[in-house]
């Protein structure tokens, strides 16, 4: 079900914005309808990163030892505070790596 939300999405976000750049075309949309074109990228995103955080072997983990949760959490937290993207990665994907190698093995 994932993998078909996020191709379809793939593939509204790719015709959607192949449309108005494609030259013998010349479309125009509306406001309300560019807004609602807006979330496609979130939506898509959203659809990959949930699954890989809360789902572990076909069951919903919300526990403290997933380490992608935590990972997770860091990456929200260091992101809003610093607003680097690379003190972002680095700090997440250390933690990810302790926590899965080391804490919770």
């Amino acid at each position: 079900m994932t993998v078909l939300t996020i191709i379809l999405l793939a593939m509204v976000t790719f015709l959607t914005r192949y449309l108005f750049i494609h030259p013998k075309l010349p479309l125009n949309i509306g406001p309300r309808l560019e807004r609602f074109l807006s979330y496609s990228g979130p939506t898509v995103l959203t659809a990959i990163w949930v699954p890989i955080i809360f789902v572990e072997h076909g069951k919903f983990n919300s526990d403290w030892s997933n380490p992608y949760l935590i990972a997770a959490i860091i990456a929200i937290i260091v992101a809003k505070v610093t607003r680097n993207v690379y003190l972002t990665i680095g700090l997440s994907v250390s933690v990810f790596v302790l926590c899965k190698f080391y804490l919770f093995t």
